[in-house]
């Protein structure tokens, strides 16, 4: 049943042909006008390259395993790495190449031997060596179309004379491979030629999934797409935006890097920091410039890679030699899938590693089969000798070849899993499951051409390459591990990964172990996972850390995944993650300055020291000022009272209490009756102390100036009328205050500028009464008018005689209340600023007023009540004056101020009294 055919060419003969004619048997795509010219094209390329293929290759390895059958299907497997300097073949690939090999061999047993698939038909083989080259692998392959091809013989003849006998090449119907994605694209290319249906079990590349390209193409893995698309939602999961990519030059690398970059654009929240290609050649120190060029972005520290196993390798050596342990994260394919080999040495450098594997499941009835291979039993496998030699590391004896000393003999007793390690590739699988596919095609095909037929009928003779192409898009079956095996529209298999880390302190060894698993969507258990070290908190591989609450993102031009943070600073808050707002007026920022909160309302309180100093005063003021009103209510018909004024001295005393009484009126919590009384008041008391003063000063002012002049006394000096003139000044305020009421009614505000410092935690509002600073000025000017009206007067009044009036204590309280005003104006408006500005303002104000009604009260009334109270004595009547003795005195101060100017001074006798 089956034979090796390692010096099997393509065209024999060739060569001696004069005249060689090509036409595709059976039926070919008829694409356009030019195919048949784009035909004879390639065959005639391909005819002269057929020769140098079996000729040059022959001497190398073997080319092929011939299993015979009533259907041929085509095999392609790595089974030697690519070679070194020019050639064509390297090393033995055992697990890529001999596993997946085997597996195949496997399949065809298990399924000749299925009395229920295929019946009475048995699947034949010719199975292919790649090496790993794509260019290699096309040449390899144009066996499986030499079938296709007739030959025009009718030139040739023996040496006989006879016509040659030429055996007929086994026809292909289906194509089981390649592995990498760069080979299955170039033998895809020629086999869609002819029609010819390839199943792969190993490649993913996503422009695969063209199906106007590749349309006799499917596959049993699925694409990139889904592989790029399960490693951005691990990305993601794992809470990382700034990533790099790294990738081996050529279809599967490239592609799958590409449709990790377009799926990340499209759905948004992941940056490519760098996009790094490893060539197909790499020369010397190529590995450490690559990791050089990663850590120019070092906050990337994931990085995405699609790479072979041997560039895997080069990557983690480098990263080794740069001393960068554990710095780099990395999430790599089903190239690297859960392969040993990458990693071998380098497990520190590996360690976390996240990797993918399409799902899969370890076949028990293949590892029997395999474990039970031997040299006699396994002689079908061309390569197994190699293998052997490979896997037990001794040397098979061959005729003529000396054995090398530094190896030991093969006994041919040795057995896998016994005396060498053995561990099931990871493809097997697919490769199992991609023979099923197209067995079950060719089944259903058979039932339905061949129906109540016994082998191969007519119908199927030969297999049409587009029928049997429908047939396998069909299939829907559970394959060997379980699992459904179908295809979609363009013949991809459905995404079902598992996911994978390589973890070193879990486990008693090193290994790498299920974490989650990708079917459409990610289930990845973050708790299982571990990083350098053993470490369980997921790195960091961002380029921006996220911003603290209360900044905004101010991103970086052209890198949606970076940015700078920058502090909503003053009265601003977060309004989003971008977008800084300002406050409403009312409102400050609250302390993470993500939101507003209402900015506390504050007033004078009574336990303040800004409150307390001034009431204090007050409460004072009020004591004296109720003391000096009943004493001289108690002794009012006495000559001290009645000398003083009664009529007028009551109504200064009433100003002076209205004064001290404004103090707790300024500090009461602001309310629209308060605000009333504080626009009556405030200045109501100011203006009745200094009416009555004004007209004091006035009457005795006129009183001494009518005496210099004439015996006729002024009008208007008795106390009604000196009552009636205090009133009307009095009338002024009262009015002036009432036409305020009455156009602006009182009523409180809530001032949130006043006490807006830089810092909004000192940022207050204010409760208080609709009076602004020039509102209190202007209810005070006309107190201050008459003020200093009053002050006029007690300046000309200076030269009167004490004993006469009481000019002189006036005029000592006009000058002492001017400096205390004088002292309040900068102290009121030069703390207009600060942010105690109310508080000072108020307790200046009050202060200021209690200290002048105080100095009035001192000057005018507390030596009268000393005398009344401590002197009795003194409190006598003495002679009453007359309007004539008042002018006489008069006369007589107006000459001792005129010798006074003149430089005379003279002593004259007191003849007033």
């Amino acid at each position: 049943m089956t034979s090796s055919d390692p010096a099997h060419s393509p065209l024999p003969n060739l060569r001696h042909h004069h005249h060689i004619s090509l036409w595709i048997g059976q039926k070919m795509p008829h694409q356009s006008s030019q195919w048949p010219c784009l035909v004879l094209s390639l065959w005639l390329w391909i005819g002269g390259q057929m020769i140098q293929v079996s000729a040059s290759h022959q001497h190398f390895h073997p080319h092929s395993i011939k299993i015979t059958g009533d259907i041929t299907l085509g095999g392609l497997f790595p089974i030697h790495a690519r070679g070194p300097h020019g050639l064509p073949c390297g090393e033995l690939k055992k697990e890529k190449g001999i596993h997946r090999m085997e597996a195949m061999l496997y399949a065809l047993d298990q399924i000749n031997s299925d009395p229920e698939l295929l019946p009475n038909i048995t699947l034949g083989a010719r199975i292919l060596d790649t090496c790993s080259r794509d260019t290699y692998a096309l040449e390899q392959s144009l066996t499986f179309v030499q079938a296709l091809i007739q030959k025009d013989t009718s030139d040739i003849r023996c040496s006989n004379g006879e016509p040659p006998v030429i055996r007929k090449p086994e026809r292909v119907v289906g194509v089981i491979g390649a592995s990498a994605s760069s080979v299955s694209i170039m033998v895809a290319n020629i086999l869609r030629l002819f029609e010819i249906p390839q199943v792969s079990y190993a490649s993913t590349a996503p422009e695969l999934s063209d199906n106007n390209r590749y349309d006799f193409f499917s596959r049993v893995v699925p694409p990139d797409s889904y592989q790029a698309q399960t490693m951005l939602d691990i990305v993601k999961a794992l809470g990382w935006n700034y990533v790099s990519t790294l990738a081996s030059e050529g279809n599967y690398g490239e592609s799958g890097v590409d449709a990790f970059m377009q799926i990340s654009r499209e759905a948004g929240g992941v940056c490519i920091a760098q996009s790094v290609k490893i060539p197909r050649e790499p020369t010397a120190g190529e590995f450490d410039k690559i990791i050089r060029r990663l850590m120019e972005t070092s906050n990337a520290r994931g990085v995405i890679i699609f790479a072979n196993e041997d560039d895997i390798k080069c990557v983690l050596e480098a990263a080794k030699r740069a001393n960068l342990t554990g710095h780099f994260l990395f999430v790599g394919s089903d190239s690297w899938g859960a392969k040993s080999s990458p990693i071998t040495e380098l497990e520190d450098v590996a360690e976390g590693a996240v990797t993918i594997l399409p799902k899969r499941a370890s076949i028990d009835g293949f590892d029997q089969y395999f474990v039970s291979r031997s040299l006699e039993n396994n002689r079908r496998n061309i390569w197994f000798a190699e293998f052997w030699e490979d896997d037990f590391r001794c040397k098979l004896t061959r005729p003529g070849i000396k054995l090398d000393p530094d190896k030991k003999k093969c006994t041919g007793e040795e057995r896998i899993g016994r005396d060498s390690s053995y561990e099931q590739e990871g493809k097997v699988q697919f490769v199992i499951d991609a023979v099923y596919a197209v067995a079950h095609a060719l089944h259903n095909m058979h039932q339905d051409l061949c129906p109540g037929s016994s082998g191969v009928c007519s119908n199927m003779d030969p297999v049409e390459g587009r029928s049997l192409l429908n047939y396998i898009r069909a299939v829907n079956f559970n394959g060997s591990a379980g699992t459904s095996v179908l295809f979609n529209e363009n013949g991809d298999a459905p995404g079902r990964y598992d996911i994978f880390q390589f973890q070193m302190t879990n486990h008693s060894h090193p290994g790498y172990r299920v974490i989650g698993q990708w079917t459409n969507n990610l289930r990845l258990n973050l708790e299982e996972m571990q990083w350098s070290g053993g470490d369980k908190s997921v790195p960091d591989s961002i380029c921006s850390f996220p911003c603290k609450p209360g900044e905004r993102k101010k991103m970086v031009k052209g890198v949606p995944c970076c940015w700078h943070c920058e502090l909503c600073d003053g009265y601003q808050y977060q309004l989003d993650e971008f977008t800084c707002e300002t406050c409403p007026s009312d409102m400050r920022p609250a302390p993470n300055r993500t939101t507003c909160r209402p900015t506390p309302i504050i007033k004078l309180e009574w336990n303040s020291p800004w409150a307390l100093v001034p009431a204090s005063l007050a409460m004072l003021g009020i004591l004296a000022t109720s003391a000096v009103v009943i004493t001289f209510i108690r002794f009012n018909d006495t000559p001290i009272v009645r000398a003083s004024g009664r009529e007028l001295s009551y109504v200064l005393l009433t100003g002076i209490f209205l004064v001290y009484l404004i103090t707790f009126l300024m500090i009461a919590e602001p309310g629209v009756v308060v605000c009333a009384f504080r626009r009556l008041l405030l200045g109501l008391g100011m203006a009745i102390t200094y009416s009555a003063m004004l007209t004091k000063t006035n009457r005795i002012y006129r009183i001494f100036e009518q005496g210099k002049r004439s015996v006729t006394p002024p009008k208007f000096i008795s106390p009604t009328s000196q009552l009636i003139i205090t009133f009307i000044l009095i009338s002024v305020q009262i009015l002036g205050v009432f036409m305020w009421l009455a156009v602006i009614p009182p009523h409180t505000i809530i001032d949130y500028e006043e006490l807006r410092p830089p810092n909004p935690d000192l940022a207050r509002g204010i409760l208080k009464c609709d009076m602004s600073d020039l509102s209190i000025i202007c209810c005070l000017s006309y107190s201050i008018v008459l003020m200093v009206t009053c002050t006029v007067y007690a300046v000309k009044s200076r030269g009167v005689p004490e004993t006469f009036n009481e000019a002189k204590p006036i005029g000592f309280t006009m000058y002492t209340t001017c400096i205390v005003w004088l002292a309040f104006v900068p102290i009121f408006f030069g703390t207009a600023q600060s942010t105690e500005k109310m508080f000072i303002q108020t307790a200046t104000l009050t202060v200021s007023m209690s200290l002048s009604a105080s100095v009035s009260l001192g000057m005018l009334y507390l030596p009268k009540v000393y005398v009344i109270i401590f002197h009795p004595e003194q409190n006598v009547q003495k002679r009453k004056r007359s309007f004539k003795g008042v002018v006489q005195a008069a006369r007589s101060s107006k000459k001792s101020m005129s010798e006074k100017q003149n430089g005379e001074t003279k002593i004259e006798p007191d003849r007033t009294q």
